[in-house]
């Protein structure tokens, strides 16, 4: 990706208006549709934590016992339940969709955030103009292009056992063990890095454009390698080793499943276009996989009318399905990246 020098985000905000193209919907139906449910909230934030405490719970079970086979298959199951705090819940939550009582919301998004190593201010910053400027690369590079559906067995072999050194296919993607740490660490002292390395512009122009956001990121970052090494020093201190795997270095660990699901978003699109079915890609999952996910492979739907909570977007695609292309498979969606890329 060649460097371009972009606008400041304040020059673009008042330059760039884009006339999105929806699905037509009465307001009513939309508006019955927008509603927060704390039920629901709880089902899904709830429902994700505490399969997360099941097999955290499962590892220390076998781990005490030295039941070596049980202990790898619950730490394989406790990456793959985990690796999906990385990014995906906490982009619902910080939409402020999930529940109806924002105080449950911002509860859950710190836990998630930090549990996952997330900088979720930066994120929000970034995800402001995602929405407003889809695929649109003067006011939106949250997604670096182009992405590549890569299926490289180095990469493969560390998504499903533990991931060390891969590096962010995508800006907010934090890669494997070592690039986490190295771009926590960074954050945490203020480091811009540098700047005609795209990975870094967009940061860059972000933290010009809001620097109050950025200092709080600053503090965020360092709270995370506060927690962090403390579960590290804790376990050092008692003996058991296994408490780092259970909460600090789990998103590592089996992460092949955001990976696969994750890149679907935009990958392979167009950008510089006005309608979202064309920069957005809606695809079918099985009931645990869309869970995990927060609902989030009904993307085009998320795009579109992005007050509507992740548990409501199937019914809205019910509702507009004569308007929208055909979700595609997971399968089919990679074959689609696949065949683009090449």
């Amino acid at each position: 990706m060649s460097s371009i020098d972009y606008e400041p985000l304040s020059v673009v905000r008042k330059n760039l208006r884009i006339k999105w193209n929806r699905c037509p919907i009465e307001k009513e139906v939309l508006k019955e549709l927008a509603l927060r449910s704390d039920l629901q909230g709880w089902f899904q934030a709830g429902g994700h934590l505490t399969l997360f405490v099941c097999t955290g719970s499962l590892m220390y079970f076998f781990w005490l016992h030295q039941i070596w086979l049980g202990f790898a298959a619950a730490l394989f199951a406790h990456g793959t339940v985990g690796s999906f705090f990385v990014g995906v819940a906490p982009h619902e939550l910080g939409h402020s969709t999930v529940f109806r009582k924002k105080c449950l919301n911002k509860f859950f998004l710190y836990l998630y955030s930090l549990l996952g190593w997330w900088d979720h201010i930066d994120y929000a910053a970034s995800h402001t103009h995602h929405h407003r400027y889809t695929m649109y690369p003067e006011g939106d590079r949250e997604n670096l292009f182009p992405l590549n559906p890569s299926l490289d067995p180095g990469l493969l072999l560390q998504l499903f056992t533990l991931n060390i050194f891969s590096q962010p296919g995508r800006n907010f993607g934090k890669g494997g063990l070592i690039s986490t740490i190295f771009v926590t660490v960074k954050a945490a002292i203020g480091v811009q890095g540098i700047k005609k390395n795209p990975n870094q512009e967009w940061l860059q122009a972000l933290h010009t454009d809001q620097p109050g956001e950025h200092l709080k990121s600053m503090w965020w970052s360092r709270l995370l390698l506060l927690f962090h090494g403390l579960v590290i020093a804790m376990s050092i201190n008692t003996g058991i080793w296994v408490l780092p795997l259970i909460f600090t270095f789990f998103p590592f660990i089996g992460n092949w499943g955001v990976y696969f699901v994750g890149l679907t978003q935009h990958c392979g699109l167009r950008d510089n276009d006005p309608d979202f079915r064309k920069c957005a890609r809606t695809i079918t999952l099985n009931p645990l996989a869309e869970f995990l996910y927060w609902r989030m492979n009904w993307h085009i739907e998320h795009h579109m009318f992005a007050g509507v909570p992740c548990y409501n977007l199937k019914k809205l695609n019910e509702i507009v399905a004569d308007d929208m292309p055909k979700p595609r498979t997971l399968i089919g969606a990679w074959k689609e990246m696949r065949e683009t890329w090449r």
